[in-house]
């Protein structure tokens, strides 16, 4: 048995979850987790039905995407998980999907502002759009890489889907449900052509330093 039996069974777990659930829908959008004490991830492979998906099949990469064990071939978008294990000490756990909702505002390039006080304590001040990219490519990886220092736990990929990350897997599904519901949400309120009101500042701001002080958890962990 593989030495990293208990990552690789977290992720198909979550992908068994989150296919159930709606969010997943047959071999698209990925999901990892960050191997700590070894700078590893595990994640899983490309285009393959996550219905069949089993630990087995779950690759281990280092953060350079070198492949360490598993005998499939690595989801094409490992290198923006990589990148964004490089650049965030405090994320544990990425998901990347195309789940419905916020994939519209992907599309018109929409950025969901500060609306509930639990979307700004958990995903943070803003879900912000990540420009364009092609899946895969170096260049959404350095995209990826360049947006999410401001230390938001979900994005949206434009033309694309979103990403969305947590500093335990418990965590990161909380908050791609989270997102889905606000993205949602303010897609009707768009549709009301009403003003759509934000949460106060000060109120934001408190949130988002209480984010903040759990992420400075988990990056001294590291």
């Amino acid at each position: 048995m593989s030495e990293y039996q208990e990552y690789k069974q977290q992720v198909v777990d979550t992908c068994h979850s989150l296919l159930e659930r709606g969010y997943l829908k047959a071999t698209e959008g990925n999901i990892s987790v960050k191997i700590r004490d070894k700078k590893l991830l595990a994640v899983t492979p490309s285009s393959y039905d996550y219905a069949k998906m089993q630990a087995e099949d779950i690759c281990i990469l280092d953060l350079e995407t070198k492949q360490i064990e598993g005998g499939m071939k690595p989801s094409v978008e490992s290198g923006m998980h990589a990148g964004v294990y490089q650049t965030r000490a405090d994320v544990n756990c990425v998901i990347h999907t195309h789940q419905p909702y916020a994939s519209a505002l992907a599309l018109i390039n929409m950025p969901i502002p500060a609306l509930f006080d639990e979307q700004v304590r958990y995903i943070g001040r803003s879900v912000d759009i990540i420009p364009y990219a092609p899946s895969g490519t170096g260049f959404l990886k350095n995209a990826v890489k360049s947006k999410i220092k401001n230390g938001n736990n979900a994005y949206i990929l434009q033309n694309h889907g979103v990403l969305v990350f947590g500093g335990t897997m418990e965590q990161a599904i909380h908050n791609m449900a989270l997102l889905e519901k606000c993205a949602l949400t303010y897609l009707l309120a768009l549709m009301t052509e009403k003003k759509i009101t934000k949460i106060p500042l000060p109120i934001r701001e408190i949130a988002f330093a209480k984010l903040r002080a759990d992420e400075k958890k988990f990056s001294e962990l590291d």
